[in-house]
């Protein structure tokens, strides 16, 4: 396997070229094969992304127009307008337009061919055939129909990533049932912090799960999510430890097994009726991280979504019928329901439940090559273990079918992206990008036919008038500021449940710039179009005046190798004073002497600015970070102003629900931060 060991990862310079498509390879891309169409069927010529992308966000109507009828979308009902009303929030996608999101997925079933991979600790990667996954979603979604689930209802689980789950979600939205989905790795108060503003009919769940080589048993939480979820009717154990069913407390509720569900005669698929919903119709709800509060309940519509999918996965991420994808994620992240959603363009998603180190650190590239996959979804931390461990993929496996591969999850580096090319493969795409939950799309991302420069992300996603803001909302070049969306977006929320004012989504996202988004990530582009995701914008740190984002901070110090994980936050002080303390993690076997500290001030104030060297630096033993990996800024610097713990965050939504206590105990001894 060819690598670049010209590229030292530890000296690559932000901007620096790393790769370009040959002519042949931008000719045989799927977003210039939509470019072609475009010419041949709305006579309109681009010269190069850039000039397409202005179209996009210029013209909204003929670009989603083009987006519905380029895949074919299917509508029971007439297609008339594309915008109806057209302002944020609230702005009226393809009024009148009624169908499906989980018809567009299995109008792909093909005979004899993959639906999906999958794998777990104990299991070998096997497939699951297009049959099998069509009729047990038929067989299910008529069985929740003879459970009373109508349209609207909502259906939610405690499954883990595993091929059941994928049924499960494609029989509720078949119905216009709405799907929700927490991972059974939060523990009973963090599920019903989430599902219990749903009020739901039927909870898909499993008895236990295997992780790191461990066995977790699950009952004792599952009786306690039952018993606080007052309307409950129906229970679908999968069961996983080969036990008895849980018994619950409850009169009248019924629980059957998987197998009971998807059991008895076959439905056919002629014999089969999708419900055909509104364009906006909510197809799922999904939670934002809950690090200071109730998470917020997120309800995406079944077009929007659909749209969205369709130019992600086929215009931005390259990808074909048949062609295999692999994204490390639970079912408690929005990463889950895009790999489940790479289904609509027939790719094959693989699945894995587990460890991602576990037994090997390099396991997932052992699964990268048994499949086959074309594209590769890691998180910086994964690279980091990578690195650190000296595993270099490119020489232990057969990965000559991998094209491209999506560092996603957190802020990626130059090192980080450098690090590909020189372990994984030469000639490979790697095509960093930033979205969210909100959105459950890329804002930023990749783009086939565009070079790849360290640390930087390609361009912002067709159709997505993404901008830098400053203070005075003027849209900036070469400046930190505000991410912010001047557009409406198909996937932007239809609203928030249990949110009947619509109050808390302005406050969420319009609050600052009526009638524009604000993500709230500081964002940087450039003059080529080339986008930085710096972090968390409401975790400023700003200094007499000189702002920048905390993943900088932590880009910087990713170069030092003691250092494990760190947080930084500033603290205003009475009088407009500062204190900014810096946490790090350590690797085992370094110390933090004067010696570091002194090379951690030198690094920062060469690689940002020296009003960003930390006032103080404290060794931690953990970072406190989310389920999903995010760094606790906010909930630690409300902590270290006086907030109680209890109010400044939620543990239930931490991976280390612990690592607060020394943060805890840090600001109860301090006095005067001043001094």
């Amino acid at each position: 396997m060819k690598l670049r060991t010209d590229l030292d990862p530890a000296r690559v310079r932000e901007g620096e070229l790393l790769w370009a498509p040959d002519p042949q390879q931008v000719a045989n891309t799927r977003i210039a094969e939509y470019m072609r169409w475009l010419a041949r069927e709305r006579g309109l010529a681009f010269d190069d992304y850039a000039a397409l992308y202005r179209w996009s966000v210029d013209d909204l109507d003929s670009f989603w127009r083009s987006v519905f009828d380029y895949f074919d979308v299917r509508s029971s009902t007439p297609v008339g307008a594309v915008l109806g009303r057209r302002e944020m929030p609230g702005a009226e996608w393809f009024p009148g337009v009624r169908l499906n999101y989980a018809e567009h997925v299995l109008r792909n079933e093909r005979a004899g061919q993959d639906a999906l991979l999958h794998l777990d600790e104990t299991h070998a990667l096997a497939g699951f055939a297009w049959e099998a996954l069509a009729a047990q979603v038929r067989t299910l979604a008529t069985r929740l129909r003879e459970m009373g689930v109508a349209p609207g209802d909502r259906v939610v689980a405690y499954l883990p990533n595993v091929p059941e789950t994928v049924v499960a979600m494609l029989a509720t939205t078949a119905i216009g049932a709405i799907w929700s989905s927490v991972s059974p790795d939060f523990g009973a108060s963090g599920a019903l912090d989430r599902i219990a503003q749903l009020q739901p009919k039927v909870l898909f769940c499993v008895d236990g799960y295997r992780y790191g080589g461990k066995v977790y048993d699950r009952t004792a939480e599952l009786r306690a999510i039952v018993a606080g979820l007052a309307d409950l009717g129906h229970v679908v154990v999968l069961p996983r430890l080969g036990g008895a069913l849980p018994a619950f407390e409850r009169d009248g509720l019924d629980v059957r097994t998987w197998e009971t569900a998807i059991g008895g005669e076959p439905v056919a698929a002629a014999g089969f009726r999708f419900e055909q919903v509104a364009f906006d119709h909510p197809l799922w709800i999904l939670f934002s991280s809950g690090t200071t509060g109730l998470p917020k309940a997120i309800v995406h519509g079944h077009g929007g979504i659909l749209l969205e999918m369709l130019k992600l996965v086929a215009l931005h991420m390259d990808l074909r019928p048949g062609e295999r994808m692999f994204f490390f994620s639970t079912t408690g992240w929005m990463m889950w329901n895009f790999l489940a959603s790479s289904m609509l363009c027939g790719v094959v998603p693989v699945l894995y439940d587990g460890h991602p180190a576990y037994p090997d650190v390099d396991v997932l590239w052992r699964m990268a090559q048994d499949s086959g996959a074309s594209y590769f979804g890691a998180s910086p931390t994964y690279v980091d273990i990578l690195a650190k461990a000296g595993v270099v993929p490119g020489e232990r496996y057969d990965l000559s079918r991998l094209r491209a591969i999506m560092p996603a999850g957190s802020p990626v580096s130059p090192a980080h992206t450098a690090w590909f090319y020189r372990n994984v493969k030469a000639d490979l795409w790697v095509c960093s990008g930033s979205g969210g939950t909100d959105v459950c799309t890329g804002f930023v991302g990749g783009v086939p036919t565009q070079p790849v420069y360290a640390g930087e992300i390609q361009a912002p996603h067709l159709g997505v008038s993404a901008q830098a803001w400053n203070d005075a909302a003027e849209s900036v070049v070469d400046e930190v500021g505000e991410l912010v969306i001047t557009q409406p977006m198909p996937s932007m929320p239809v609203r928030f449940w249990n949110d009947p004012d619509g109050s808390r989504y302005r406050d969420s996202y319009f609050g600052v710039f009526p009638g524009v988004w604000r993500q709230g990530d500081f964002f940087r582009i450039n003059a080529r179009g080339g986008c930085f995701v710096l972090g968390r914008s409401d975790a400023t740190l700003n200094r007499h005046g000189v702002r920048i984002g905390t993943a900088e901070i932590y880009r910087a110090l990713a170069t030092l190798p003691e250092i494990d994980d760190a947080l930084i936050v500033n603290l205003d002080l009475p009088g407009g004073g500062f204190f900014m303390p810096l946490f790090v993690k350590l690797r085992v076997g370094a110390t933090l002497d004067d010696a570091l500290v002194a090379r951690i001030g030198t690094r920062l104030r060469d690689a940002c600015t020296p009003r960003h060297v930390p006032d103080k630096v404290y060794q931690v033993d953990a970072i406190p970070a989310t389920l999903t990996g995010k760094k606790m800024e906010v909930p630690v610097r409300r902590i270290l102003q006086g907030m109680p713990a209890e109010r400044a965050a939620n543990r239930s939504a931490m991976a280390d629900p612990s690592a607060l206590d020394w943060f805890v105990g840090y600001a109860a001894a301090q006095t005067d931060y001043s001094r």
